[in-house]
């Protein structure tokens, strides 16, 4: 049996990166004073707005849309744009505080654009923000279905920014759960399924495998009050890439040798496609869908703000190791 990986369903991560370097290559104009960056390249950016400083940043559901469209239920995906969003503001320290949306379609439909808007103010009830605006464009020449993107705002104080430069030897990662395959990854486990004339609508865990997919992604706003009451030393929103994201943080040895439990989709995924073990952690969330790297001391304080427990610890070297994968190594 053929084995899938990511790039071969479509989606190549490296080349992804050298098109991400083409295109930064040629941007070179940065505003100087009030508005100047002070954070880029990050999850999410940070703009010098005198006494504080505001983090942005862009994210979308990708293709995870698709299979919405084929169970004909958007009241979802909503929760995924907020949380893409919002994590990535969590992820450097930074309180979210609004977000507008950008909803492109091959034609206007009431009935599902009424369904976007009941997921975008379930996850902006849960994040505690505001949607306070949009765009909405018809592109019957560009496109065949449906997209929806976000980009949020948040606040952070200058000197409280966690961009995971205070990493350490010996600091642990404490693993959050997932709540499932989140938003990513979503084009290997569509092709996965649909090669195998597997229908959306067949039987999984009690409800269908669609609806498993659309299972929204977690929002980690709880994180707040870790980086509020510990010391927090890294963070690490688990989203394309999979476990990789952690090397967005320090170039240091990241080493997961008590990995959570992934849910049963993805093992599902991997045994349908005959996927690598490192194919899996570099791809999907694998159950963690979010990390926090502190001080060993400060597990005892983080468990009383979420859950989740010790998965790996930080070491000399470089890489991110799960088990005895270097998962960075292709």
């Amino acid at each position: 049996m053929e084995k899938f990986s990511y790039a071969k369903a479509g989606v190549d991560i490296r080349r992804e990166e050298r098109a991400v370097k083409a295109l930064l290559g040629k941007i070179k104009h940065v505003r100087e004073g009030f508005g100047r960056p002070i954070l880029t390249g990050h999850y999410a950016s940070v703009l010098d707005f005198g006494d504080f400083g505001l983090a942005i940043t862009i994210d979308g559901v990708g293709t995870k849309i698709m299979v919405a469209e084929k169970l004909g239920k958007f009241d979802t995906i909503g929760i995924d744009c907020v949380a893409m969003n919002v994590n990535d503001l969590i992820a450097i320290g930074a309180e979210p505080i609004a977000m507008v949306d950008y909803i492109a379609t091959f034609k206007p439909d009431e009935s599902v654009m009424e369904q976007i808007a009941v997921g975008l103010e379930k996850g902006c009830k849960i994040a505690n923000i505001t949607l306070v605006g949009g765009e909405t464009a018809t592109l019957p020449d560009l496109i065949k279905g449906w997209d929806l993107v976000g980009t949020a705002v948040g606040i952070v104080d200058k000197d409280k920014i966690i961009t995971g430069r205070e990493i350490e030897l010996g600091d642990v990662i404490f693993g959050i759960p997932s709540s499932g395959i989140h938003s990513n990854g979503l084009t290997l486990a569509r092709k996965v399924v649909e090669s195998a004339r597997i229908s959306y609508h067949d039987e999984f865990d009690g409800k269908t495998i669609g609806e498993e997919l659309l299972t929204p992604t977690r929002i980690y706003i709880e994180v707040l009050d870790v980086i509020r009451n510990c010391e927090v030393h890294g963070l690490a929103h688990i989203t394309g890439g999979g476990l990789l994201n952690l090397k967005r943080l320090k170039n240091v040895k990241f080493v997961i040798d008590k990995p959570l439990k992934p849910q049963r989709i993805f093992k599902f995924i991997q045994e349908l496609g005959s996927i690598d073990d490192d194919e899996m952690y570099r791809t999907f969330n694998m159950g963690m869908g979010f990390a926090i790297v502190l001080p060993e001391n400060e597990v005892k304080d983080v468990k009383k703000f979420v859950d989740g427990r010790v998965v790996g610890y930080v070491e000399e070297g470089e890489g991110v190791y799960v088990k005895d994968l270097r998962i960075d190594s292709f």
